[in-house]
């Protein structure tokens, strides 16, 4: 009788850390005086010792919590082995605009990293900002056989960009319009503690081999019908354009001297345009929005009180909680559950008129429905309001032959397959975050690929190498399906 060959010992799997390695910040004293970054970047010792935590899980989570599917597990193995080269490669192919998505991406993936259940998800997006700060990133891509077939890009934000790269990889000669002198679209609203226009600019520079155009200063919808872009040899159309006008609060008074809203006032900041504000400043909202406009408004009072009015409570704050963190080390002064009623003053603002709400069952979305309470007014005394309470898209130009289905937070996308709009060859899309909108981009690139593919005959392949290596874009090993919250 033979001997059974032995068995070979199990991997032990790496022991798991609870803790994360520290991540600098800029003193608070300091940082409120002017618009200086915040978080400072990892030294390569930490970075290593950060992405040694991570588990390596053969489930990788943080990849299907990433509406991208940035493939975040492999640019932390290399960070481990300190092949910041290859992390960066890894994070490039994937990401067109890593250097902005690694200061201001949402990064859902930590969300859903198993770290998290014993203490401290691993930093994944500090670890990307690492692959691009120490690993060669100055890469342009590469774009596939040309096509010869053009497509209309509208709006230069986050899934413009995005739809442009993933077809201008693909060979397309892709034409980008953008209504404003800048790229970024809402990102250009973004403090520059956060991230500057230089961080969009870097990422717009890996697109210089591309047949990929930029034309700003044109409003496709007022300066250029959208169907126009069909008629003038466009064989697609793929219309962006966020949620670029504000929403008003509705109340008595708003159209004091003294009320600002919140784009424009952050859109001017970043611009390097003259803001003033005073000594007692109130910020209505509850979002990302209302959180830059805290942020930036006690930056530029100049040892001001900024106080923030919400509707609903802390738990329901739609804003990043590392954003509302970052407010409270400030001082900002947090209200919940109180309603604007009205803005008195006489011709300027003098105080902000609020009333106390009550928060009922949790409605079919999962948010309380908020009920003012009687006889709750109070007046908090200010000179200067800013109004944060949502965005909409401007669609000026687009009219209902494209049936548009508007969605909750504002932005528009089309109802059809693949983002489709009624009209065939325009796609619509937008999303709720900087990387959810490259993510509906994606889908709707790949729907423009297939659509055009069937044009020529031919059938859609995957993304090729966007930096010119061999073989197509491939989900990762042990990939089970996306986490979207």
């Amino acid at each position: 009788m033979s001997a059974e060959a032995p068995v070979a010992p199990r991997p032990t799997p790496p022991k798991l850390n609870p803790v994360r390695v520290p991540i600098v910040e800029e003193p608070v004293p300091d940082r409120t005086t002017d618009f200086r970054e915040v978080l400072h970047a990892y030294s390569k010792e930490d970075a290593v010792l950060e992405a040694k935590r991570c588990i390596q899980c053969r489930r990788p989570w943080c990849i299907e919590a990433c509406p991208i599917s940035q493939d975040a597990r492999e640019y932390i193995r290399l960070i481990a082995v300190e092949d910041f080269d290859g992390a960066a490669k890894v994070t490039l192919r994937e990401n067109p605009l890593s250097t902005s998505l690694c200061k201001v991406c949402y990064h859902y993936c930590e969300d859903a990293c198993v770290v998290k259940k014993k203490g401290v998800p691993i930093a994944i997006r500090h670890l990307k900002r690492v692959a691009l700060d120490y690993g060669q990133s100055d890469l342009a891509y590469v774009a596939s056989k040309p096509k010869n077939q053009r497509v209309a890009v509208v709006g230069a934000g986050p899934a413009g960009m995005m739809a442009a790269w993933e077809l201008g990889v693909r060979g397309y000669s892709v034409t980008v319009y953008e209504q404003e002198d800048r790229l970024g679209g809402l990102m250009q609203t973004i403090p520059a503690y956060r991230m500057t226009d230089a961080d969009v600019l870097t990422d717009r520079a890996r697109f210089r081999d591309l047949d990929v155009t930029f034309v700003t200063a044109t409003k496709v919808g007022k300066d250029l019908p959208v169907e126009q872009l069909l008629k003038d040899g466009y064989q697609a159309v793929f219309v962006s354009i966020g949620t670029s006008t504000h929403r008003t609060l509705n109340v008595p008074g708003e159209e004091m001297e003294g009320v600002v809203h919140a784009l424009s006032f952050l859109k001017e900041i970043n611009h390097d345009r003259p803001v003033t504000v005073g000594k007692e400043i109130v910020v209505v909202g509850g979002g990302d929005v209302a959180m830059d406009s805290v942020r930036s408004a006690l930056r530029k009072s100049n040892g001001g009180r900024v106080t923030l009015v919400y509707r609903r409570g802390r738990e329901e704050m739609p804003a990043d909680p590392e954003e509302v963190r970052g407010a409270e080390h400030e001082g900002i002064r947090f209200l919940f559950q109180k309603a604007p009623v009205r803005i008195v003053g006489n011709g300027h603002v003098e105080g902000l008129v609020v009333q106390s709400i009550e928060l009922g069952p949790p409605d079919a979305g999962g948010r309380r429905s908020p009920t003012p309470v009687p006889g709750s007014e109070e007046t908090i005394p200010c000179d200067t309001v800013i109004v944060a309470v949502g965005q909409k898209a401007d669609l000026l130009g687009f009219g209902p032959e494209l049936d548009l289905k508007i969605t909750n937070q504002g932005w528009p996308e089309g109802k059809g397959k693949g983002f489709e709009t009624a009209v065939p060859g325009i796609f619509s899309a937008g999303g709720r975050s900087v990387v959810y909108a490259m993510g509906t981009a994606t889908q709707a690139a790949e729907a423009i690929d297939a659509y055009l593919a069937a044009k020529r005959g031919e059938i859609a392949t995957p993304r090729p190498d966007p930096l010119g290596g061999e073989g197509t874009y491939h989900l990762p090993a042990g990939y089970t399906a996306a986490i979207r919250s």
